[in-house]
């Protein structure tokens, strides 16, 4: 019987709340490797470390986040210089020099999860200190890995053009085919009247995700109450911020979940939104994996019009891609789809049919040829 491969998968951020680390994880392991994963928290509430196969490092961000750093880059040394892993994945771009060195030490094959454009975040649009500092080190250290893994066609073009590779695999954000048996009862669980229709945002509460933008609007519209799933370092601020307006009794702060019990929650929404901002490169060329999962749910979306998630909608036929910056685009399209039954009954159905194939299974072939 032949020795299973070892692999050793790098990231900072938590396995259990990333959808693309955690389904990456179980789809290696079903398919026989030996698979080992280092990642770092500091944001999950009364977080516990583990350690093992899975291990996860808690961090905690001070004001010069000295320690936070040092911490991270420590243990995920460690981890490199003693793991027997001949496989290694940096998904990101702050493991991915690190996995480069010790890989290449270690004749280890690298994969780069290249899951956005790193050196055009929109967080860095005002530290061109740091953003230079991102481009360089991308530059620096994304040919050398094995393969590349970008996350949209869009980005594939980009990466190829920016750093002149020819070894990109296109593996998008895409759920595993699940339709879970028992759904959470968001109505019941927030106290909410039955002929209110639910707005659900799920992922993390970062700048540039539309949030506001529905904030401004639900006062105009009060048969809809305004679900977030997630977490994130602008949590405190959208809370503030729902009592500054007083939207209280409109907007609900579910708090996070893992990948498991998510599904079962995205199902009990009406409409799912996805408003990115056109704040950079890397927003521009969005694709994200919230948009997937309530097609998996089988949830009607309202999108930004970028163009990788406008073209999606618009395939598929699930709902619709807005100019967010128009409030009565985003009213209008709100509005059809919670008072127009037959149409969002159709847009349902059709996230039915799209979700038979935009899931993980159909998406990850292709990378596994690459491992073998």
């Amino acid at each position: 019987m032949s020795q299973k491969k070892k692999v050793l998968i790098t990231f900072l951020g938590n396995l259990n709340y990333d959808t693309r680390c955690k389904n990456l994880y179980d789809t290696l392991e079903a398919n026989n490797y030996e698979v080992e994963f280092i990642g770092f928290d500091w944001l999950t509430k009364e977080f516990s470390e583990s350690r093992g196969n899975i291990s996860i490092f808690k961090l905690n961000k001070g004001f010069l986040s000295i320690s936070f750093y040092l911490k991270f880059i420590w243990n995920l040394k460690v981890k490199l210089i003693t793991t027997k892993a001949s496989i290694i994945f940096a998904e990101d771009i702050y493991t991915l020099p690190f996995a480069i060195i010790f890989g290449k030490l270690k004749r280890a094959k690298v994969f780069y999860d290249s899951r956005e454009l790193f050196s055009y975040l929109a967080g860095l649009k005002d530290k061109k200190f740091k953003q230079l500092f991102w481009k360089w080190t991308e530059k620096l250290f994304i040919k050398k890995a094995d393969y590349v893994i970008a996350t949209g066609q869009m980005d594939s073009e980009f990466l190829k053009q920016e750093y002149a590779l020819d070894n990109i695999i296109l593996l998008r954000n895409l759920p595993r085919y699940y339709k879970p048996d028992v759904n959470v009862n968001l109505r019941s669980q927030l106290g909410i009247s039955e002929e209110k229709k639910i707005l659900l945002y799920q992922g993390m509460l970062l700048k540039g995700r539309g949030i506001e933008n529905i904030f401004s609007i639900l006062k105009e519209i009060p048969e809809c109450a305004f679900a977030i799933a997630g977490g994130g370092e602008l949590e405190s601020y959208y809370k503030k911020l729902t009592e500054q307006m007083n939207l209280s009794d409109q907007v609900f702060f579910l708090g996070k979940f893992t990948q498991e019990d998510l599904p079962k929650v995205t199902s009990s929404a009406d409409i799912g939104v996805a408003l990115i901002e056109n704040l950079s490169k890397s927003y521009y060329y969005a694709l994200p994996n919230k948009l997937f999962e309530y097609i998996m749910a089988e949830v009607p979306v309202i999108v930004s019009n970028l163009p990788q998630m406008k073209e999606v909608v618009e395939k598929y036929d699930i709902g619709f891609a807005i100019d967010i910056e128009n409030k009565e685009d985003l009213i209008f399209a709100i509005k059809k789809l919670t008072e127009d039954i037959n149409l969002r009954s159709s847009k349902k159905h059709n996230c039915l049919i799209a979700s038979q194939e935009l899931n993980w299974e159909k998406e990850v072939n292709g990378l596994l040829k690459t491992l073998n």
